[in-house]
């Protein structure tokens, strides 16, 4: 049989996908869930206590190649400690506008402070508010979590944190936060 001239076997391909079924995705009305491992919107995350395990170490910020984040760490003390150890991260910003969603700022969290979540509509008609603060990132408090700054569960040290051995606030946190909450602090 006679070989098709490389013109008509070009035009063959685009005949034969002519009459294939095709895919379309009803995105605004039908939200299809993302794969589990999927690269959406950041989220810092919290201990079981309510601390936050960012420790202000900007490894993240040096990771970043596309220069996205923005992290400025502070010292704890014990009236106001918001993460185990001596450092937290005072500033934290995410410019969305720059992520390129690599995550290589996750791989380099030595705390597993960073994760991503399935989040992935980030669009908005504001460039300003396209860049993340802390409070936009901050995990939500749980059942079982107080609000920081309060002081590490008696007894434990910073490494116990890290381990993973600390599992929730004791009740004197929970008190002390919703003393402080009635008094407007």
């Amino acid at each position: 049989m006679a070989e098709l001239p490389p013109a008509l076997s070009g035009f063959a391909t685009t005949f034969k996908s002519m009459f294939r079924k095709v895919t379309t995705e009803q995105y605004p009305e039908e939200k299809v869930p993302t794969q589990p491992r999927f690269h959406g919107r950041h989220q810092l995350n919290r201990y079981p206590d309510g601390l936050e395990k960012c420790i202000g170490c900007e490894l993240c910020a040096w990771a970043c190649p596309a220069d996205a984040i923005l992290v400025e760490g502070a010292e704890n003390t014990e009236e106001e400690r918001f993460s185990p150890g001596e450092r937290y991260g005072q500033v934290y910003q995410i410019n969305y506008l720059r992520c390129i969603g690599c995550g290589l700022c996750i791989e380099a969290c030595p705390t597993r402070a960073l994760t991503m979540t399935n989040e992935y509509e980030l669009a908005d008609d504001d460039r300003g508010k396209l860049i993340y603060e802390k409070q936009d990132l901050l995990g939500p408090l749980l059942t079982g979590m107080v609000a920081p700054p309060h002081s590490m569960v008696e007894g434990t040290t910073d490494t116990d944190y890290y381990q993973g051995k600390v599992t929730k606030a004791t009740p004197e946190q929970f008190e002390e936060a919703e003393e402080q909450r009635q008094a407007g602090v």
